[in-house]
């Protein structure tokens, strides 16, 4: 499997840009795969320099419902009519932190809009799951919202879908902004290989220090790998990686990894 990342906040690729949003392009042993789509076309653009032809996707994954994991969507369909979007349908709501960071309205209308209420087996070996019994973690998650009639309350992310893909005795799983908690993803799914974002980036690097360290112990306690990128944050990552050693790696714009 190779894992290349289209967008993310940071790249050490003088021919790429990186912007606030998380954009993966998976290639199994016989599908290729979309995880996320970034805020602006930015990946697609990144995807060309990088030799990338988005046009053979065959499944679109969006994690969540926030701008900067979609907002590209409608550049990735204007160059693929073929690959079924898959998303929860939850994740079509009014959500806020700062601002409004939903989704753009097209992609609810979208002719190839697969929505997701289950844990759903896409083709053997690759699985999206909505782990609705998956316990929140409320210091992730402060600052967040979601408008229900008119009034704005925490959000829970039940738009949240997690991907495992099985392939070569591993088990990887892929999690967008992991807004319930890392380490309660983690221990749920027991991953080989875990890639995506912690959401440590708001929190204080003193004033929550104590509770990033035990989220690293809490993750060195598990066999897994883990490649972590977009809303983790830089100053979070060098603390966690004090804790988690090799077993932690940034995943920057242009970076691959080969599983």
């Amino acid at each position: 499997m190779k894992i290349t990342c289209l967008t993310e906040n940071y790249t050490n690729n003088p021919l790429l840009r990186a912007e606030h949003g998380l954009s993966l392009y998976i290639e199994t042993h016989d599908k290729k795969i979309l995880f996320d789509m970034g805020q602006t076309d930015l990946f697609l653009q990144n995807a060309n320099t990088l030799g990338v032809d988005l046009s053979q996707v065959d499944i679109a994954i969006l994690s969540h419902g926030h701008y900067d994991h979609g907002g590209g969507f409608s550049a990735f369909r204007k160059v693929n009519q073929t690959a079924p979007l898959y998303v929860s349908p939850y994740a079509f709501g009014s959500f806020y932190s700062d601002k409004y960071i939903g989704l753009p309205g097209e992609i609810s209308a979208d002719f190839l809009l697969c929505p997701i209420t289950q844990n759903t087996l896409l083709v053997n070996g690759i699985t999206l799951y909505t782990v609705k019994d998956l316990p929140l973690d409320k210091t992730v998650g402060q600052g967040l919202w979601k408008k229900e009639k008119d009034t704005l309350v925490p959000d829970t992310f039940c738009h949240e879908i997690y991907l495992v893909i099985e392939e070569n005795g591993k088990r990887i799983l892929f999690s967008g902004c992991s807004h319930r908690g890392i380490t309660h993803i983690a221990a749920y799914f027991h991953p080989d290989v875990l890639i995506g974002g912690f959401h440590f980036k708001k929190l204080d690097i003193q004033k929550d220090k104590d509770y990033l360290v035990k989220s690293a112990e809490s993750l060195a306690k598990q066999t897994a790998q883990y490649y972590t990128c977009h809303c983790t944050g830089k100053e979070q990552y060098t603390l966690l990686k004090e804790t988690l050693g090799d077993k932690l790696t940034y995943l920057s714009c242009g970076d691959t990894i080969i599983l």
